[in-house]
């Protein structure tokens, strides 16, 4: 994933500004407006790194200086120093929450998501780990990121990603054959066409019409494999790919993975993801 400096700057200073407020009163009365510093941002737990970029592009658009000490995707130890800040005193403590969040947020995120990747690959298994659109609002873009950081597919980025006919989208057309066969006579060629189910019996409906993907919604792995087995058996399976998504969860991901799936998503992993304990020290000031 990559936007423009620009951009990415001003989508981090809107985080910003929203904690600023109408400024850092304590740091203004505290500390003087000559006073410049080095700090250092800490790992107080191992994890997957994600927010590097972030919070650099944030700090260097203050005006600090930034040193790197390790990259996305590094799995650190607790007690690593992922990065140097240095410069004027009230700016570094006035950013300092908001690096913090983006880091701690977006490296929870990454950990969560590589756990659940190896999970997978240490069973042998080459299901795709993906997340959903239940991502805290205004950080659709660091969410999705940080489990394209961490080995997971970020599923739709945006709803102009690919179609994905739901439940009551079908529930206003009539049917899944009508919703997909009118999408498939309407949508540009560039686009992918997914559609929920929520029945076994509309998994073939679904295949025939001309769907790309089926999302297999809420269904249990024994509905799953039902499903599985009435594809192989029409000589769909294989030529549309399946989705699991609803109840899944970091302890029964593998399941779901072993259905025969080609995708597992989960919405655990950005609307309920434990942040990773990170704090910035200030270690020197003049």
């Amino acid at each position: 994933m990559f936007l423009p400096r620009k951009i990415l700057e001003e989508k981090l200073r809107s985080i910003l500004t929203e904690d600023l407020g109408k400024g850092d009163v304590t740091t203004m009365l505290l500390i003087p407006a000559d006073s410049t510093a080095e700090a250092e941002v800490i790992a107080r737990e191992s994890g997957v790194i994600a927010g590097v970029e972030e919070a650099e592009v944030l700090a260097e658009s203050l005006g600090l200086k930034v040193e790197n000490l390790v990259s996305d995707g590094e799995e650190v130890k607790t007690g690593k120093v992922l990065m140097k800040i240095s410069g004027k005193t009230r700016t570094i403590l006035a950013a300092e929450r908001t690096i913090l969040n983006i880091l701690s947020r977006m490296s929870g995120i990454a950990t969560a998501t590589r756990k659940l990747v190896n999970k997978l690959k240490r069973r042998k298994l080459k299901t795709r780990v993906a997340c959903t659109r239940k991502v805290a609002p205004g950080l659709l873009y660091f969410d999705k990121k940080a489990v394209l950081i961490g080995g997971g597919d970020t599923h739709r980025l945006c709803l102009d990603d690919m179609i994905l006919i739901k439940d009551n989208h079908i529930a206003v057309v009539g049917s899944v054959e009508k919703a997909v066969k009118t999408a498939r006579e309407k949508v540009s060629f560039s686009k992918k066409i997914e559609v929920e189910v929520t029945r076994v019996e509309d998994v073939l409906k679904a295949a025939k019409a001309g769907a790309d993907i089926i999302m297999l919604d809420n269904f249990h792995p024994k509905q799953i494999e039902k499903a599985v087995k009435t594809l192989k058996k029409s000589g769909f399976y294989g030529k549309v790919l399946l989705e699991a998504s609803g109840g899944i969860t970091a302890k029964n991901i593998l399941e779901f993975a072993s259905t025969g799936v080609d995708v597992v998503s989960l919405g655990e992993i950005t609307h309920s993801v434990k942040a990773l304990n990170i704090s910035l020290e200030i270690t020197k000031t003049e």
